[in-house]
């Protein structure tokens, strides 16, 4: 059953999000030294590694932040908590209080990924997975923000034709704490001819939308004239995505249409391990996290790509604090990276230099290290 959803289609603006405006683009940049001054502000950030490869991709992140911080004048503490398999082998939750409450007293949270093989008989209570929705609850962030774009360097790791993949550039916009993940009554029973049966319920309140959104959104369309806005079905859009994805700038749907196709327009860019994204809400520390899962089957050896959970330090950098500089440091020491070559093995390709999530994540410190963006 198809549903509706919204495609703005010129450049994004806070239709539906009382933040700050999303900027995608990392402008062109020019080289100049800068000397480290001493800190003139301090930002509590939570760590959450989670499980697989999250301890290693959040450890090349928080190098990456400590860094951009020195070399732009203010300084993080960080402190780290369990969430997911971790936290239910330490605890017997996926979400302990304290981590929740450590959370909530930070400026901002980064997370690496949550899940693995170990869990997947737990009862539903006791999924990794469920300490993530709880922890979206719990911070109270309804936004999710998944910037799909296919960078220069990595055009030829899409799926899709050159023609079709090069100049994307767009935003999913995912509602993300109503439908039918959190709808209610959910469960197990029998119908009339004895058959068991499973359902769960697809339920939106006014100020989630979906359904509304239609008329909710049309009628907010009036205060936006610069946006253009249209609707469009969610089995069109995702065919609209693999046939013309140039076509869309920001896509807003909800829960769980958002996340389909947030990661479908992630392979249009050749691999779900670059892309990042942030949770937001009116208030309170965003919650910001690579798109990508733990990838257990790989984990501990050294094989991960970073450069997603790098991106989201980025966004968080732009959304939760404000640093905006500090943000554009970061993205341009990832497209200097790719410049010079160095590839994990997901998006590796013949005459590249094929390296391991160490040694990527000490390439990127050399190129945040020499580099700062300056718009020209």
């Amino acid at each position: 059953m198809a549903a509706s959803l919204q495609l703005n289609c010129k450049p994004f603006a806070p239709l539906l999000l009382h933040s700050k405006p999303a900027s995608k683009r990392v402008p062109r940049f020019s080289t100049v030294r800068c000397c480290a001054a001493a800190p003139s502000k301090s930002y509590n950030i939570t760590l959450l590694s989670g499980d697989g490869i999250g301890p290693e991709v959040i450890s090349v992140a928080k190098s990456a932040l400590q860094l951009v911080a020195s070399l732009e004048g203010f300084e993080f503490k960080f402190k780290e908590v369990p969430v997911g398999g971790a936290a239910l082998d330490l605890t017997g939750v996926p979400l302990p209080e304290e981590t929740l409450s450590t959370a909530k007293d930070s400026d901002a949270v980064l997370l690496g990924a949550i899940g693995g093989y170990k869990w997947d008989n737990n009862e539903k209570h006791l999924k990794p997975e469920t300490g993530l929705l709880q922890l979206r609850a719990g911070l109270k962030v309804f936004a999710n923000l998944r910037p799909a774009t296919v960078l220069p360097q990595l055009v030829d790791a899409s799926t899709l034709k050159k023609d079709v993949a090069e100049g994307v550039d767009l935003m999913v916009v995912r509602e993300l704490t109503g439908g039918i993940y959190f709808g209610k009554p959910r469960g197990f029973s029998t119908n009339e001819n004895g058959e068991e049966i499973g359902f769960n319920t697809e339920v939106y309140s006014s100020h989630e939308a979906s359904m509304l959104w239609r008329k909710r959104v049309t009628a907010l369309s009036s205060e936006y004239p610069d946006v253009e806005l249209s609707h469009m079905y969610v089995d069109n859009a995702a065919m609209q995505l693999v046939r013309n994805p140039k076509q869309f700038d920001t896509i807003v749907t909800n829960n769980i249409f958002g996340d389909i196709l947030s990661d479908e327009a992630s392979m249009i860019t050749g691999s779900i391990g670059m892309l990042p994204s942030a949770s937001i809400g009116e208030s309170g520390p965003g919650l910001f996290e690579p798109i990508h899962g733990s990838a257990p089957d790989i984990a501990g050896q050294d094989k991960a790509n970073p450069l997603a959970t790098v991106l989201s330090a980025a966004m968080l950098l732009r959304y939760g604090l404000g640093e905006e500089k500090a943000a554009r440091r970061i993205e341009a020491a990832v497209l200097d990276t790719l410049d010079r070559g160095y590839r994990t093995g997901d998006i590796y390709s013949a005459g590249q230099k094929l390296v391991g999530c160490k040694e990527m994540g000490e390439q990127v410190l050399k190129s945040i290290d020499s580099k700062v963006v300056t718009p020209v």
